[in-house]
């Protein structure tokens, strides 16, 4: 049996911080507009409030001080507040809440504070000094419905509220255990991560003499991302799966600290 093409990545492709494929479908033009009249809406409500609220108290002191109250609603409304909301939920705004969408990175991995500022920063200028025009036709151009502030934070809108059934984890191989704890691993490009899952879960399939020679191939290419190398003599299945496995286990661990902050903030509150 010839080596099949793992590399080859669909507009529906989608895939988890341990490079796992999935087949999510995008969220849709008509869903993503909903959503985001929700979200401006909810974000010009907020701006009023501040704005009466800060006006009123500012004008009692002088008109510079007006202007400064002034633009810090539009901070606060327009950045601010939509960072927080998709950062504590990790995707989700209150549009997307209401419409069963979330944004993901593009490896499919939950948004950090870093992609959900981007997001709203590049909103500010797409949709509302322009009226969400920019973001409309983008969305309406891109294969995965993506607006400007998704190409600039790396993200990408999905539906939420589908059922997956996931493959069975690849495990970590113990004798490698200890070096890739102390190993350090950059992301993987989105296409090399579904090369090396799709090997490793079919290469059983594959004859042995191609699954030897695409094994050396993708080792190659994880190896420019991993540092230090694996101990000399290590297959290359096994190294792909360990680098597989701590990604797997680093990203689960992040994601517990997390939500153990939040915990944390929530009680003190």
């Amino acid at each position: 049996m010839a080596a099949p093409e793992f590399a080859t990545l669909t507009t529906d492709d989608l895939v988890t911080g341990e490079a796992v494929a999935l087949d999510l479908p995008p969220a849709s033009i008509g869903a993503r507009i909903v959503s985001g009249l929700i979200d401006v809406v909810a974000a010009s409500v907020l701006l009023v409030a501040l704005v009466l609220g800060l006006a009123i108290a500012a004008l009692r002191a002088d008109e510079a001080l007006a202007q400064v109250a002034m633009l810090a609603s539009i901070i606060v409304a327009w950045i601010v507040f939509p960072t927080t909301i998709e950062t504590l939920t990790r995707g989700r705004s209150l549009g997307k809440l209401a419409m069963g969408l979330r944004a993901v990175r593009d490896d499919a991995g939950p948004i950090s504070f870093h992609h959900a500022f981007v997001r709203a920063l590049v909103g500010v200028v797409e949709i509302y000094l322009f009226f969400g025009s920019p973001a409309f036709f983008c969305a309406l151009l891109s294969p995965r419905g993506k607006r400007l502030g998704d190409y600039a934070a790396g993200t990408y809108v999905v539906r939420d509220r589908i059922r997956l059934t996931l493959p069975q984890p690849v495990p970590m191989p113990p004798p490698l255990a200890a070096w890739a704890a102390q190993a350090d691993m950059a992301a993987l490009p989105t296409g090399l991560a579904i090369a090396v899952r799709q090997y490793l879960g079919r290469s059983q399939e594959i004859d042995p003499r191609s699954r030897a020679a695409l094994g050396e191939r993708l080792a190659s290419a994880v190896s420019r991302h991993v540092s230090p190398p694996p101990p000399p003599g290590t297959p290359p299945e096994a190294y792909l799966a360990a680098v597989v496995a701590a990604r797997r286990e680093r990203d689960t661990r992040r994601l517990a600290r997390e939500a153990e902050l939040r915990r944390r903030l929530a009680a003190r509150g």
